[in-house]
């Protein structure tokens, strides 16, 4: 297992710099709730079970309690709806996959994230 290190999102700057640079790797947006046990269990979940090095993904972490207009902006900009937790992979500058909740999982992420190749 590769070990996951989080990058906290604090600012649309910041994302619409990943949102670029998802044209050259592949980025991973984590909509985190601390209040939320479901996203306690996904967030473990991926953490256990990540295999992704950080070559292949960048992984980014939203914690949606304390910057709600944040993940508004996110929602926005991929056109996806809000929902948390929730998991977006960022490919060439768009959302490719989401997923929510217990749908949350490493292994589909990984199949989405393989299925279209650079």
């Amino acid at each position: 297992m590769a070990e996951l290190h989080w990058i906290a999102l604090h600012s649309t700057e910041q994302v619409d710099t990943f949102l670029e640079q998802s044209h050259r790797q592949a980025c991973m947006v984590f909509k985190h709730s601390s209040r939320c046990d479901l996203s306690a269990i996904a967030k473990y979940r991926l953490e256990t079970d990540w295999d992704f090095s950080a070559e292949e993904m960048v992984p980014l972490l939203v914690d949606v309690v304390a910057y709600p207009a944040l993940s508004r902006y996110l929602a926005e900009k991929l056109a996806v709806y809000h929902e948390s937790p929730q998991v977006l992979l960022l490919k060439k500058g768009e959302c490719t996959y989401e997923a929510a909740k217990l749908e949350i999982n490493v292994p589909e992420l990984r199949e989405c994230y393989e299925d279209d190749r650079w």
